[in-house]
């Protein structure tokens, strides 16, 4: 009787006494596993706020217009009040709409960061030594927080909304959470959660 190798897989016996082929087990570092990029940047828009801002534009215009067309000598106060609530409401239409109409995000080695609209503002800059946690939201919708924009919500944290889908939740070390919805949201969270691994003491 000879002795099999001791390193060795026996053959095992099929159903018709064949001989199966042992399986061989997958290795560590499979062709699959992909490194992360060193920076990520991902959008979100959304174009339904181009229709509010054309709102806020119109009540602009209205105010504008009042103040240079209107005959002031039929009462003064009436009418300031009417311009100055027009241009105020314009103002504060075209500003809250323009400024999330978009939202970029950005990860690097050090921060995840927030920039809001065209010009960029609001902006925010999250530094990742103070991020514990990074999960990926699937669904997220501004009635859940109340409608769109800049939000906060005492048991929610604080959160950036441009329109309803997917999003990337960060838990941070003094216990707020932050939440923005962004395109591709489970490619930031990998990212992030590998710089979070690669963090000493994380």
């Amino acid at each position: 009787m000879r002795d099999h190798p001791r390193d060795a897989v026996p053959p095992v016996k099929g159903a018709e006494g064949d001989a199966v082929p042992p399986v061989t087990p997958p290795s560590p570092t499979s062709p699959t596993d992909q490194p992360c990029p060193e920076h990520w940047t991902g959008r979100a828009t959304n174009r339904y706020q181009w229709a509010l801002a054309a709102l806020g534009a119109a009540c602009l215009a209205l105010g504008i217009d009042l103040a240079v067309e209107a005959a002031w000598w039929g009462g003064l106060a009436p009418l300031v009040m009417s311009v100055v609530g027009c241009l105020a409401a314009g103002l504060l239409i075209l500003f809250g709409t323009l400024a999330f109409v978009q939202v970029k995000v950005k990860v690097d080695d050090d921060a995840l960061e927030v920039r809001c609209g065209h010009a960029g503002l609001p902006r925010r800059r999250i530094p990742l030594r103070d991020v514990i946690e990074a999960d990926h939201a699937p669904s997220v919708t501004p009635r859940h927080w109340g409608g769109w924009g800049y939000r906060w919500r005492p048991e929610k944290g604080t959160a950036v909304i441009v329109r309803r889908g997917e999003g990337v939740v960060l838990r941070l070390g003094d216990g707020r959470v932050f939440t923005v919805t962004v395109d591709d949201a489970e490619a930031a969270v990998r990212v992030i959660r590998s710089r979070l691994a690669a963090t000493p003491g994380a």
